[in-house]
This record gives structure tokens, C-alpha cells and sequence, in this order.
């Protein structure tokens, strides 16, 4: 009974029941304030807030964290490359490969 207990469903359905439970405690001790204008306007340190100005660069973000990815997994590859292998070409060829992929996400040129 024990090992069923603690299988991962039976495990998951008593978090999500857990979680529900507390969303709903939580929104019902919540602090219910009227409608007033603004309410729902960014906070911009008591300044009115130019939206187009705010909006973040998308395409910038997208390639940096296109470049994290790239960089992370060749982290990985490279530390899980097996000791014994004497000469590394395989591992200098994968971080040229890499060099060239951030060099051409770090550049300043956009498509």
C-alpha cells in the first residue's frame, strides 16, 4: 500500500489538490478594493508611462537567449566528451562550430 502511495500520480494528484486548495484559501483572503481609474496602468514610479518606448526589443532577446542555448549545450557536450580520446579534433571542430554561431548571433548586422 505504501508503494502505492508514493507512486508519481497518485503523488502529483495530492500536489495539484495541495495547490488548488491554497490558490483558493488565498484568493478568498484576498483584499477585495474597488474599481478606480489606473488600477490596472503599469507603475512607472508615479510617471506616466510611454508604452511604445517600454516595449523591449524582442528579436534582441530572442537571439541572446538563442546564444545561451547554444553555449549551454556545448557546455554540456564538451563535459560529457569521453576521457580517453587522445587527440580532440572532434572537440576543437564542435567549439569552432560554436565560435561561428555566437559570432554570427552577437553581431551587430540584423536580418
Amino acid at each position: 500500500m505504501r508503494a502505492l502511495l508514493l507512486s508519481p500520480p497518485v503523488v502529483m494528484v495530492v500536489f495539484v489538490l495541495l495547490v488548488v486548495a491554497l490558490y483558493k484559501t488565498a484568493g478568498a483572503l484576498q483584499d477585495r478594493s474597488p474599481e478606480t481609474p489606473g488600477k490596472h496602468e503599469a507603475y512607472a514610479c508615479g510617471e506616466d508611462v510611454v508604452l511604445p518606448e517600454a516595449q523591449p526589443a524582442y528579436h534582441t532577446f530572442f537571439r541572446l537567449a538563442l546564444m545561451f542555448g547554444i553555449l549551454h549545450v556545448a557546455t554540456l557536450v564538451l563535459s560529457t566528451l569521453p576521457a580517453h580520446v587522445s587527440t580532440p579534433v572532434l572537440a576543437v571542430a564542435y567549439v569552432v562550430g560554436v565560435a561561428i554561431g555566437v559570432a554570427v548571433l552577437t553581431s551587430r548586422r540584423v536580418c
